[in-house]
């Protein structure tokens, strides 16, 4: 399978050179930590289980990039795990650790861009290069009815993913519609800052998990 068509980088993925060299460097620093194009997380029960598609947007320094589990190590994880467990779509205990036994119900978690970005930030350059493993990580889901875009880098990507222009399918907190045979629902990210400064609110955020978890009820 080519790079272009895997739904996963290699660990060496070469084809951001300032993340590559990013990364490198707390390779060096933190010998310890991930420091790599962090993986898809899944459910236990594989592929054709998952019906809802997360996407974030990049790994967090101290987060992901350390542990290697989308949103584990950072408080963006906190808010959205337990979210996630009361709405049936995760199952087991949050401790922000990768061995936490915590697992995915019909769920799967991704970034936009995989790789950590200097100050949280990747470039214009990065998210589309990085849009050739989003698009074949939304192929691999035979069952997937819905795709949730965590802030608007991913769901711009996500939207340019499934073929659509950015401009007939804007970002909106709270935002559903059908596009590429998914529904496509939209939530301001989870972050610390967006919480701290009230951009968003648990009560916002679960509202929208309730919203999902009823679509795929039906």
């Amino acid at each position: 399978m080519s790079a272009a068509s895997s739904p996963e980088p290699s660990r060496d993925c070469p084809l951001c050179p300032r993340l590559h060299d990013f990364i490198a460097a707390w390779r060096e620093r933190e010998p310890g930590w991930f420091n790599a194009p962090v993986p898809t997380f899944l459910p236990p029960e594989g592929e054709d289980s998952v019906r809802l598609l997360i996407v974030g947007l990049a790994p967090g320094l101290r987060g992901a990039n350390r542990t290697g589990r989308p949103f584990t190590g950072d408080y963006a994880g906190e808010l959205l795990y337990d979210t996630m467990i009361a709405q049936g779509l995760a199952r087991g205990e949050f401790k922000a650790r990768p061995d936490d036994g915590l697992e995915l119900v019909g769920t799967a978690i991704t970034n936009a861009v995989r790789c950590v970005p200097p100050d949280n930030k990747p470039v214009g350059a990065e998210i589309a290069t990085c849009r050739a493993f989003l698009k074949p990580t939304i192929a691999r889901f035979p069952n997937l009815r819905a795709i949730l875009t965590l802030g608007s880098i991913a769901h711009q990507s996500t939207v340019r993913a499934l073929g659509e222009r950015v401009a007939s399918i804007p970002f909106r907190h709270g935002g559903r519609r059908e596009t590429g045979g998914v529904t496509l629902f939209s939530s301001y990210h989870c972050s610390r800052y967006n919480t701290n400064t009230g951009v968003l609110t648990q009560e916002m955020f679960v509202s929208v998990f309730e919203e999902i978890a009823a679509f795929l009820k039906n």
